[in-house]
């Protein structure tokens, strides 16, 4: 009789998000702060006022302080913006908040090296009731004149699009953002020089820019 083969269960940690008492949030900006110990894979699930830490292999993660100036709306947001603060190895934003998942926000994490490596990850995202944005002085690029009509990330035959994300990342009508596998939260062409390409328009002027990968995009 063949033996049976057992697999090992995903351990699960859940832990509530502290309440930041620090005030160095951006006004009108709910901000998460994920402060993590992964040794080798995990997927973490923000949820509201909570995280849930499943550990694909290795150790159970460990919480380090993570926090939160608000809670998660529970629904899709806008301005949404994840960014890696310190890691060790890979880290890949899964899902951001939507309808369809419930506004939760989804990251995977693998650290390879062995033992415990630090991760710090934040998210953000724009809060109803925020404040006005600046008053626009003359000559400005106002808010609205910017428009990210298209955007890809990747090489030649491997690449993905990002428009949304970086109609997200928007500021003001400006935006800022760095053309890096961190920044778009995955890499679609493994061991290939990439590039962030964009078709934008600014005050009924369709443009094209292509940001080779490590250089920063600013518009206008």
């Amino acid at each position: 009789m063949a033996g049976l083969l057992v697999l090992p269960a995903f351990a699960d940690t859940r832990f509530p998000l502290r309440r930041m008492t620090r005030n160095d949030a951006p006004q009108g900006r709910g901000v998460c702060v994920i402060r993590l110990q992964v040794d080798d894979q995990v997927e973490v699930v923000l949820d509201r006022e909570e995280a849930l830490v499943r550990t694909l292999a290795g150790q159970d993660a460990r919480d380090e302080g993570s926090e939160c100036n608000a809670a998660l709306p529970g629904r899709e947001v806008g301005g949404f913006n994840f960014e890696v603060l310190e890691k060790r190895g890979d880290v890949q934003l899964v899902e951001a908040p939507s309808r369809r998942n419930g506004g939760k926000v989804i990251i995977r994490v693998r650290d390879p090296q062995g033992g415990f490596g630090r991760y710090i990850l934040r998210v953000s995202w724009a809060m109803e009731g925020g404040p006005p944005s600046e008053t626009r002085r003359d000559g400005d690029v106002g808010r609205g004149d910017l428009r990210i009509l298209n955007a890809f990330w990747g090489a030649p035959g491997r690449n993905r699009e990002v428009t949304r994300l970086l109609q997200d990342r928007m500021r003001d009508g400006r935006l800022r953002i760095r053309a890096s596998n961190e920044e778009m939260g995955f890499d679609p062409a493994l061991g290939s020089v990439k590039a962030l390409t964009v078709v934008y328009e600014i005050r009924d002027r369709r443009q094209e820019v292509k940001i080779p990968e490590g250089s920063f995009l600013e518009l206008p």
